[in-house]
C-alpha cells in the first residue's frame, strides 16, 4: 500500500478522491470484466459497488494500493463468489458449483483463476470487447429510453445515482428505481453479456448513439432548471463517445456524433454570461470558443467523411456545427451550405425540429418571409405541440418582418412554455424590447 499523495498518513478525504478518480476512469472496464467473469450483469454491478464501498474504508486506513483497479477487481470477485454461494440455495446448484471448484474452473466465478488471486479476471486482448458489450447491454432495446440513459451513466459512465438525479432534475429514488428495474429486466429477458452479431450490432448501434445524444443534449441545453448548461453531463457524453469511437473505428456515425459533441461543446465558454445568463449566438465572443475542441471536432468529422459510406444524421449535424465553428461571425457563416445540409438531414432523418432549424437557416440565407411560410406549415400541421421552440422562432421572424404585436405575443407564448429559467429570461427580454 502507498500513503497519501502528500506523504502524510491516509485520510478519508484522500481515499474518497482516489476511489472517485479510479471509478470514473475504470468503472466500465471493471463492471464489464466482472460481468463476463460471473455471467451475471446485475451481480457484477452490485459487487463492483460493494468493492467501491470497501475501498473507501480500507484505503482511508491503509492508503491507496499500487494497483487500485486490481484491488477493486479482486475485492469484487470475492464478493461475487460469496454471492454465488448465498444464491446457491438448491443442493443441485451447490453441487454443480462444487464440481466446478474441484475441476478448477475459474469461469464459474466460484474460485480464483489458476494464475493466482492477484491476476485481473480479464483477458487483456478482450478489454475493448468487454466495454463495448457493456454499452450494448446498457442500451438494450428491452429497456425504456429513460432506463437506458440511467444505466449507461451508471455502469458505463461510473456516475452515482445522486449525480444522475442531479443532472436530470429527478429524485434520487427515481433514478435508483430505473437502474434496479433495468437490471432486473435484462436478467428476466436473458440478455447475454456479449457483443451482438455483426449485423445486429450495426442495427443496435443507433440505440447506443441515441442514448449518448440524449445525455449530451441535456448537458448542452438543460430542459428545465435555472442553468442553461450542465457541462459535467455533456463532457461525460463526450468521454463515452470517445471510448465508443476507439472501439468502433470504422463506423462513420460514431465519429459524426463525436464531432457534433466536440464542435457544440467548443461554444460552451461563450454561451453564458458572468451571472449564468444565456448569450445568443450572434452576441457570443467567439474568441472564447475552445479552439482545441474545434480542431478535435473537425478531425472527427474528417474521419467520418473519410470512412466513405456517407454522412448520417449525426455527421450531417456535425457538418452544420462545423459551418458555425469555421465562421468569424453570424454574418460570415455559409448559410447557403447550412440550408443544403439541413435539407439533406431532413431526407435521412426527417423531424419537425429539423424542419424548424432549416427555417432558421433559410431566414439567414434568403430572408424571413420564405422562412415564415415553412414555420407556418409546421403550425398548421401541429407538428410541435407544447414546444416553446416553434413560437420562439416564429416570433423572431415576425419581428424581422415588422409585425411587432404578433411577434411579442409569440415570444410571450414561448416564454410561458419554456421550462428553463435562463432561456425564458431571454425570451421575455426580447418580448419586452418589442413593447
Amino acid at each position: 500500500m502507498t500513503s497519501a499523495a502528500t506523504g502524510g498518513p491516509p485520510s478519508a478525504e484522500s481515499a474518497r478522491r482516489a476511489v472517485e478518480a479510479v471509478w470514473r476512469i475504470e468503472s466500465a472496464r471493471v463492471v464489464a470484466a466482472l460481468a463476463r467473469y460471473t455471467g451475471d450483469f446485475e451481480l457484477a454491478e452490485d459487487v463492483a459497488q460493494e468493492a467501491v464501498a470497501e475501498a473507501l474504508v480500507t484505503w482511508s486506513r491503509e492508503g491507496a494500493p499500487a494497483n487500485p483497479v486490481g484491488w477493486l477487481l479482486a475485492t469484487a470477485r470475492r464478493r461475487a463468489i460469496d454471492g454465488f454461494r448465498r444464491r446457491s440455495a438448491l443442493e443441485e446448484r451447490y453441487a454443480m458449483l462444487a464440481g466446478r471448484l474441484a475441476e478448477g474452473e475459474a469461469s464459474s466465478g466460484s474460485t480464483d483463476p489458476p494464475n493466482g488471486p492477484d491476476d485481473l479476471p480479464w483477458d487483456p486482448d478482450r478489454i475493448d470487447d468487454d466495454v463495448l458489450a457493456l454499452m450494448f447491454v446498457a442500451c438494450h432495446p428491452v429497456l425504456s429510453p429513460e432506463a437506458r440513459v440511467a444505466l449507461t451513466l451508471r455502469v458505463v459512465g461510473g456516475l452515482s445515482s445522486e449525480e444522475i438525479a442531479r443532472a436530470f432534475l429527478v429524485p434520487v429514488p427515481t433514478v435508483q428505481a430505473r437502474i434496479t428495474r433495468a437490471k432486473k429486466t435484462i436478467a428476466a429477458a436473458g440478455v447475454p453479456f456479449e457483443l451482438p452479431p455483426s449485423q445486429e450490432r450495426r442495427e443496435r448501434l443507433g440505440g447506443v448513439l441515441s442514448v449518448l445524444y440524449v445525455i449530451f443534449t441535456e448537458g448542452s441545453t438543460a430542459t428545465t432548471g435555472d442553468r442553461l448548461l450542465r457541462p459535467d453531463l455533456a463532457y461525460e457524453a463526450i468521454r463515452l463517445a470517445r471510448v465508443l469511437a476507439a472501439l468502433l473505428p470504422d463506423e462513420p456515425e460514431v465519429y459524426g456524433l463525436l464531432a457534433l459533441f466536440e464542435l457544440t461543446a467548443a461554444r460552451f465558454p461563450a454561451r453564458t454570461g458572468p451571472d449564468g445568463e444565456a448569450v445568443l449566438l450572434e452576441d457570443q465572443d467567439r474568441r472564447l470558443w475552445d479552439r482545441s475542441a474545434i480542431r478535435r471536432g473537425l478531425a472527427a468529422l474528417g474521419r467520418a467523411t473519410a470512412i466513405g459510406r456517407g454522412l448520417g444524421p449525426y455527421g450531417l449535424q456535425a457538418a452544420i456545427a462545423a459551418c458555425h465553428a469555421s465562421a468569424s461571425s453570424v454574418g460570415e457563416t455559409d448559410w447557403e451550405r447550412v440550408v443544403l445540409l439541413y435539407e439533406a438531414l431532413g431526407r435521412v432523418a426527417p423531424s419537425p425540429v429539423v424542419e424548424l432549424n432549416r427555417a432558421v437557416a433559410v431566414a439567414m440565407a434568403d430572408g424571413p418571409r420564405r422562412a415564415l411560410s415553412i414555420v407556418d406549415e409546421l403550425v398548421a400541421a401541429d407538428r410541435l405541440p407544447g414546444s416553446y421552440l416553434l413560437p420562439s422562432v416564429r416570433g423572431e421572424l415576425l419581428a424581422r418582418l415588422g409585425r411587432t404585436a404578433e411577434a411579442r405575443a409569440e415570444l410571450e407564448l414561448a416564454a410561458r412554455l419554456c421550462r428553463n429559467v435562463r432561456e425564458r429570461s431571454v425570451l421575455l427580454r426580447k418580448a419586452a424590447a418589442l413593447a
